[in-house]
């Protein structure tokens, strides 16, 4: 489906919380531990600011990004070829190092007899990867879900991303891509169709 009054408001203002104290003293226990003084000026207000945004980066735990597929449209006009929606960015975190995933997803589905509006499919997108995530688990949370809940005849999710614990640390190699997809219904068991999908996309 096309726009939807929602379409482009894909991150909402994060809410001013009131940190608890233990969790402010985590971060300055690791401030320490890193070597740093929590007491210094440029640091005095780093744990709350810490709390917050890992409250912000992990609110996907608040969701279900399953609600965003809850409407559905069946007038399209006839339409039955595939819907594709391709290179949104993205941001997640390693469940490993905590450190960020940052990349960009294609998500394409052949419908059956109902179709979404089209920032549904972000949102979805969005709803996983802000939880700590691997990328394999991800790319298949969302396939998942869009199989499940609009029972099209094929998904094919496509996701590409850079990782923080291997760029920033670690084998410390930067501009490493790395590619995960899923493939469900027409576009696993046929591969002339696999094969349009992945053109559309880019591949």
């Amino acid at each position: 489906m096309g726009c939807s009054p929602e379409d482009g408001d894909l991150v909402e203002p994060a809410k001013k919380v009131k940190v608890p104290k233990d969790v402010a003293d985590a971060v300055k226990t690791i401030i320490r531990w890193a070597g740093d003084d929590p007491e210094r000026e440029g640091l005095l207000d780093t744990p709350a600011r810490v709390a917050r945004a890992w409250r912000e980066y992990a609110r996907g735990y608040a969701e279900d990004p399953s609600h965003h597929l809850s409407r559905t449209f069946e007038e399209v006009g006839g339409y039955d070829e595939i819907i594709l929606l391709k290179d949104i960015p993205f941001q997640s975190h390693c469940e490993h190092h905590m450190a960020p995933i940052i990349g960009k997803a294609a998500i394409a589905y052949l419908p059956g007899d109902k179709v979404v509006g089209i920032s549904k499919l972000a949102r979805v997108l969005h709803g996983f990867a802000r939880r700590l995530q691997v990328q394999e688990r991800l790319t298949a949370q969302v396939a998942d879900c869009i199989w499940t809940h609009l029972e099209p005849k094929g998904v094919a999710v496509v996701i590409e991303a850079s990782h923080a614990c291997m760029s920033a640390r670690g084998v410390n190699t930067p501009g490493v891509m790395m590619t995960t997809s899923r493939m469900m219904g027409i576009f696993r068991s046929d591969e002339r169709s696999r094969r349009e999908v992945l053109a559309l996309m880019g591949y």
